[in-house]
């Protein structure tokens, strides 16, 4: 049951304002036009991406997969757009050392059913040695292709992190988009749904109003101990690996302090 007070309350520390329904819809429409101008920015800016010029590179490069070294060629599986994320490694670290950012975006690309049925190809690239990422691949439960592309230069190699599209004509290849940083969050629907929420994202740099928590340095809640606190203790792991059997509690950490 719903109850609409008389009068609006005075607004509580910490809390949005209490209204009437009828006020708060005011409201929500006058923010709904500045939402719907946004997505027809974000459309706008869509098709200039599709304008892009791309750039034709040698596909016949070797990476190196769960059946081995094939050419780059192989992971689009005969279709004519592929999709990666390029996931950072930190050689020699435990599962629970890699990279939280790359596992917030690897997670939210664990199964890539809707670009299969779009005929788009998915793959995660990685630096990491393929003895060190196959058993990592396993304990995370990931189906998307994971391949290492050590050693291996830009497009397909280089620098991790990024989200990156490909293009194929017959055996032609050619990199048509790429984004990093804050442009990953593409991935991730978790991100959107926290900005519909009262608190936001938690993280100190968010525009909040007066009164609100005063929110915690970026990336805080991507690791967590085994009871589910928030924390980049030693006893932490990346949050998505508390689901996997037979993670417990750990005393080895390698912190990716890029991540902000």
């Amino acid at each position: 049951m719903t109850t609409t007070p008389g009068e609006p309350t005075t607004a509580l520390p910490g809390r949005p304002p209490v209204a009437d329904l009828a006020t708060w819809q005011a409201a929500r429409d006058e923010l709904l036009v500045r939402e719907k101008a946004h997505t027809r920015e974000g459309d706008a800016i869509a098709a200039a991406r599709r304008r892009l010029p791309m750039v034709e590179f040698d596909g016949t490069v070797e990476v190196v997969g769960a059946d081995g070294p094939v050419p780059f060629l192989d992971l689009f599986r005969g279709r004519e757009e592929l999709v990666v994320y390029k996931h950072m490694w930190h050689d020699g670290a435990p599962h629970q050392g890699q990279c939280e950012g790359c596992t917030n975006a690897a997670w939210h690309l664990k199964d890539a059913v809707y670009l299969d049925a779009r005929g788009i190809a998915s793959a995660v690239l990685t630096t990491g040695r393929w003895d060190e990422v196959a058993p990592y691949v396993e304990f995370m439960g990931y189906t998307t292709p994971w391949y290492s592309v050590r050693d291996v230069p830009e497009p397909v190699g280089g620098e991790m992190g990024y989200l990156t599209c490909f293009l194929r004509d017959g055996d032609r290849t050619f990199l048509t988009y790429s984004t990093t940083s804050r442009g990953n969050e593409a991935f991730s629907g978790s991100f959107a749904l926290l900005d519909m929420t009262p608190y936001g994202r938690g993280e100190a740099w968010e525009d909040k109003p007066e009164g609100w928590p005063e929110g915690q340095r970026s990336c805080w809640y991507w690791r967590t101990d085994a009871d589910g606190n928030a924390t980049w203790g030693p006893t932490s792991r990346p949050v998505p690996q508390w689901t996997r059997p037979g993670a417990t509690p750990v005393e080895t950490l390698v912190r990716d302090d890029r991540c902000h």
